[in-house]
């Protein structure tokens, strides 16, 4: 890799092409890439190099020789050496333009989504007083400031322009006099005039009152308490169109349960009350949770539920018609994602202040659940690169009425080389052999166990689920616990010819009509080494198949030879579903899997017809 040439304080000529993650413009300076502070792109610039990394450098604009059209002047006179905002410089409209089209390559780049359905950015009511929240850094002669988050040099701030006027009247009486801590938060409501400043000081020159447990807020005429650990909007006003992007896209009714999922304070739970029939709102923080029981107190429909959104999800016992999802900004954790894919409540609103994030976690509710209808930017950040977005989902089984109660890949590959559309909600059942039960019994039995766990969170579709089992000897071999397991089983299987064992089950939810079938399949295992079988082992690719083997496991090829249906010793009989799918009346088009030797022979209704 070339060496970077550039030295702090060099002063370099730029034309910048591009905006960078973080807000500034990008350019390039013999083929090193530079990230400017307080340019725009298509801008010709003199930029001074504040900081060279080793893969990049960062600079800051000292002279402007070709202006973009967008460019005006700054009004706070700490832009540029303080970082906070980082388009100040930007006019307003160009702002809501660039933060759309960073929303939508962020969809197109994480999520996968081609054409992305991003609106146009809802402007902030007001572009400046806004913020209720600052945390200030305090140097050792007690100065409150922000610390530039390139050049890291301290900058005095006697006045945010950010900020409305309870955080800037506290900064006031305060400035100078905090040299006893390194950090202080000031949180005010800018209608209630209450106010929050931490930690307590103890300076007898400081006659401001400090060290408040909590302070009061309000949101479209509700007041909330927040503790000062606890998380709240720090836009009130562009929240309120928050609020109405996400009733509109909800479409909420009286009779309608909404999940609240990361409810923090309770603001979402308190603000669509009204309009459901109970909200249940989940939060871990039990600071957070604290305030939320005192916000939503005489609320009647309001059910708050302490404990980790992952953890709680699982064990509801309450479908919800509806959710709000806003977590942090690092997104949902991936056990969110699959309980609410087994929730599947008809519709979703996700509130998200990270534009990648949201891509990510998209991409996992759409692969097979939902559908992205709009993504709604909301600008809760003005002068800033930050933006706020709702994004809609709704759920695919409308139009996709199978349901696989399945997590196995093979088997939503086996289903999608039918052509068919389906979204994946597994099922969470023991699996173990009852005395005295045979084992194509039991792989029946499991089978419909899955069906009807999976069935109930369901008002219509076909519910495919299914079970499968290695025999040999007349002895069950299931998934292996270990390696040390996997081993045995693959020793013992070895050169033998066994039974591969599934049963089937497929539901018609609508009319609750059901049936349950297995087939076998018969494969003989080949002599493989030793050290064939460790390899196997270490990539990890038996831990979840019944025997330790995939028979189509292509690095491996344990199988010697079978007889029988392809597809049922991979996990579903393709030949037997399709029957059973037209038996219970579904009439979507089955085409013809898309794997090696899929039929069982002659007669297979999955045979496709050879022309002379």
């Amino acid at each position: 890799m070339q060496e970077l040439k550039l030295v702090k304080g060099q002063q370099i000529t730029l034309s910048l092409v591009s905006w960078g993650r973080l807000g500034e413009a990008m350019g390039q300076w013999e083929e090193t890439d530079v990230f400017v502070t307080g340019g725009i792109p298509g801008e010709k610039v003199v930029a001074e190099v504040v900081r060279v990394h080793r893969r990049y450098a960062a600079a800051s604009v000292i002279e402007v020789l070709e202006a973009s059209e967008w460019r005006i002047e700054p009004p706070c006179p700490y832009y540029g050496v303080c970082s906070g905002c980082q388009w100040q410089h930007v006019d307003y409209q160009h702002q809501l333009a660039v933060k759309q089209e960073k929303v939508a390559d962020a969809l197109h780049r994480v999520g996968d989504f081609i054409e992305p359905p991003v609106l146009p950015v809802r402007p902030s009511p007001i572009q400046y007083g806004y913020r209720n929240h600052a945390r200030f850094t305090i140097n050792r002669d007690g100065d409150l400031g922000f610390v530039n988050r390139q050049t890291r040099q301290f900058v005095r701030i006697d006045r945010c322009m950010l900020m409305h006027e309870g955080i800037n009247g506290p900064l006031a009486e305060l400035q100078g006099k905090c040299a006893e801590t390194s950090q202080l938060s000031i949180r005010s409501g800018q209608e209630t005039r209450d106010t929050l400043v931490q930690p307590t000081l103890i300076n007898p020159e400081i006659s401001l009152a400090s060290g408040q447990k909590f302070y009061g807020d309000s949101i479209d005429g509700h007041a909330f308490r927040v503790s000062s650990p606890s998380f709240f909007q720090v836009n009130v006003e562009q929240t309120v169109q928050v609020v109405q992007v996400i009733r509109e896209a909800l479409d909420l009714k009286k009779t309608d349960v909404l999940l609240d999922a990361y409810t923090g304070v309770g603001t979402f739970a308190v603000l669509m009350a009204p309009y459901v029939r109970k909200v249940i709102a989940v939060e871990e923080s039990s600071a957070a949770v604290a305030d939320a029981r005192l916000n939503t107190g005489g609320i009647p429909n309001i059910e708050l539920v302490l404990g980790r959104t992952e953890d709680v999800l699982p064990n509801l016992t309450e479908k919800p018609d509806a959710a709000i999802l806003d977590p942090p900004r690092a997104g949902c954790h991936p056990r969110t994602i699959e309980s609410l894919i087994e929730l599947s409540p008809p519709k979703i609103a996700y509130v998200s202040c990270d534009p990648e994030t949201l891509g990510r976690d998209l991409k996992l509710l759409c692969e097979s659940a939902y559908t992205l209808e709009q993504v709604v930017p909301l600008d809760m950040f003005p002068q800033t690169h930050h933006v706020e977005c709702v994004a809609l989902l709704t759920r695919k089984s409308p139009a996709a009425p199978i349901i696989l109660a399945s997590a196995s890949p093979r088997r939503r590959e086996l289903l999608t080389g039918l052509g068919l559309d389906f979204q994946v909600v597994p099922a969470d059942i023991l699996e173990e052999l009852q005395p005295g039960e045979i084992p194509s019994k039991m792989a029946e039995r499991l089978s419909l166990e899955k069906a009807q766990a999976v069935a109930a969170w369901f008002q219509h579709g076909f519910v495919i689920a299914a079970d499968s089992v290695v025999v040999h000897q007349g002895r069950p071999y299931g998934k292996p616990i270990d390696a040390d397991d996997a081993r045995r089983m693959l020793r013992e299987l070895r050169g033998t010819s066994h039974q591969v064992v599934t049963g089937i089950t497929v539901m018609n939810v609508e009319d609750g009509r059901v049936l349950t079938d297995s087939m076998a399949s018969d494969v003989t295992i080949r002599d493989f080494t030793d050290d064939e079988m460790d390899i196997s082992i270490a990539t990890g690719t038996p831990m979840d198949k019944a025997g330790a083997y995939a028979v189509q496991d292509e690095d491996f090829r344990p199988a010697q030879s079978w007889e029988g249906c392809y597809t049922n010793i991979i996990g579903l009989p393709l030949c037997r579903l399709s029957q059973m799918l037209a038996e219970l009346g579904f009439d979507g088009t089955l085409g013809h899997p898309d794997v090696d030797s899929p039929v069982c022979g002659p007669t297979c209704p999955l045979r496709p017809e050879v022309t002379p």
